[in-house]
């Protein structure tokens, strides 16, 4: 009988849950990973499907039927980007509400430990920063974005009420943006839509003044945090910040990306969107007590190594 944790990652084939899984992988887990390729790709799993911890299954969790025994479950699914979370609200919000409520249903069946990621977005507009976990957030309830946000809202109800119903164990992480290899060329993301102009010499397409500021954490950081959130005592639930708190306008970000690439772009400023918000920071006093961690990757070595991930990339 093998003693090696067996973790369930649903949405595992996306930018952060590929990345999740193959860090697991190297811990020496059995992974399970879960997706329907709505917002993720095929090749982000690929090289992982040769390992014979592996198993991937495609499934939509809003129909989740696992029937193998799981000891943590990390519940990545959901299109992150607005440019997926958009063009199917309704299906948005019900991933987050019938796939937090199926994902809880199989972590109390098998009394696994279960984490929630979350999101920045919870906070909304916000009219305090930088964000503490216990700031109630500004959001607009019937907005563009609300499927996103008032989704993932939901998901974090959900969460607690089973652990208060139901002695489940869970952990509840709120993530801000978070940048890297493997974010999908089309998700819509502003370090990826910068990368791939930059890149091919065309405009930055920067919407609005460019002084909304934004907060970028390198994707080996966030991973490692959550794995350290998982590991927390049973007695932790969260809700916990993880990103970086270094605060930039989009237009510096925007610069340094024209910088790092070499390239010949200029920037383009078009119409605001509608429900962008203008500020985004997370306090991060508690992940740094609770699981001693801060984002370590500098800016310029992310957006240097995403870069070349790019670069590449388009080569093929």
């Amino acid at each position: 009988m093998s003693n090696k944790l067996r973790v369930l990652v649903t949405g595992g084939a996306g930018f952060l849950g590929s990345h999740l899984c193959r860090s697991l992988l190297n811990k020496n887990c059995k992974v399970i990973c879960v997706d329907n390729f709505y917002s993720s790709h095929h090749s982000n799993i690929e090289v992982l499907k040769n390992n014979p911890n592996f198993l991937f299954i495609e499934q939509d969790v809003c129909e989740l039927n696992i029937k193998n025994k799981v000891d943590h479950i990390y519940n990545l699914a959901c299109p992150a980007s607005p440019v997926h979370y958009q063009s199917n609200p309704v299906k948005t919000i019900q991933t987050n509400i019938l796939g937090s409520l199926n994902v809880l249903e199989l972590a109390k069946r098998n009394k696994a430990k279960i984490l929630q990621a979350s999101t920045s977005e919870v906070y909304g507009d916000p009219e305090i920063s930088p964000q503490k976990e216990d700031y109630w957030g500004n959001v607009n309830p019937i907005g563009i974005r609300s499927c996103y946000d008032e989704g993932k809202r939901a998901a974090e109800t959900l969460f607690f009420d089973y652990y208060r119903e139901y002695g489940l164990n869970i952990k509840v992480c709120r993530i801000f943006n978070t940048y890297g290899p493997y974010m999908a060329q089309n998700d819509g993301r502003v370090i990826s839509n910068f990368i791939i102009q930059a890149l091919n010499n065309k405009d930055l397409s920067i919407y609005g003044s460019g002084l909304q500021t934004r907060s970028f954490c390198y994707v080996d950081d966030l991973i490692e945090g959550l794995i350290k959130i998982m590991n927390t005592e049973d007695s932790f639930t969260g809700p916990i910040n993880l990103g970086n708190d270094l605060e930039l306008s989009i237009k510096d970000i925007a610069e340094k990306i024209i910088h790092l690439s070499n390239s010949q772009s200029s920037i383009k400023y078009i119409k605001a969107v509608s429900d962008d918000p203008m500020q985004r920071k997370p306090d991060l006093t508690l992940a740094k007590k609770i699981i001693n961690w801060e984002s370590k990757t500098s800016l310029n070595q992310g957006l240097n190594l995403t870069i070349d991930y790019f670069r590449d990339i388009l080569k093929k």
